[in-house]
C-alpha cells in the first residue's frame, strides 16, 4: 500500500507540473491572440487613414499612385493579419483542449489517491474487527 501511495503521489506531482505547463502555454496562446488582433486593428486604422479623399486643391498623380500602392500593401498586410489571427485562435483552442485534458488527468490521479485512502481505511477497520475480543473486567460489589 505504501508503495502504491508513493507512486500515486509522484504521479500527482508530475500531473500537477504538466497542468501548470499547459496553463502557461494557454496564457501564451491567449496573449498571442491579443497581439495579433491588436496588430490587425492597427493595420485597419492605417488603411482607413490612407483612403482617398476629395481635396479642393489639385494633387499630383505620383502622390495618388504612392497612396494606392501603400493602400494595396496595407490590404495585403490586413489579409496576412487575418490569417495570423485565425492561426492564433486555433492555437488557443488547442491549448484550451490540452488544459482540459491535463486537468482531467490530474483529477483522475486525485480520485485514485482518495480511493486508495478509502481502501486503506477499510482494511484497517477489517483488521480491527479480526482482532480477538478483550474480556470485560467485572468486579464484584466491594
Amino acid at each position: 500500500m505504501a508503495r502504491t501511495a508513493r507512486k500515486l503521489e509522484r504521479l500527482l506531482r508530475v500531473r500537477t507540473l504538466q497542468l501548470d505547463q499547459v496553463r502557461a502555454a494557454e496564457v501564451q496562446a491567449r496573449s498571442r491572440v491579443d497581439q495579433e488582433e491588436s496588430l490587425r486593428d492597427r493595420i485597419d486604422k492605417l488603411a482607413a487613414k490612407i483612403a482617398p479623399a476629395a481635396t479642393p486643391s489639385p494633387t499630383f498623380a505620383t502622390s495618388l499612385i504612392a497612396a494606392a500602392h501603400y493602400r494595396d500593401r496595407l490590404h495585403q498586410s490586413a489579409h496576412a493579419a487575418e490569417r495570423r489571427v485565425a492561426v492564433a485562435h486555433q492555437g488557443l483552442e488547442s491549448a484550451r483542449a490540452a488544459t482540459r485534458e491535463a486537468h482531467r488527468d490530474q483529477s483522475a490521479i486525485e480520485k485514485l489517491i482518495e480511493r486508495e485512502g478509502a481502501k486503506a481505511a477499510l482494511k484497517a477497520l477489517r483488521e480491527l474487527e479480526a482482532l480477538p475480543a478483550t474480556a470485560k473486567k467485572r468486579h464484584d460489589i466491594c
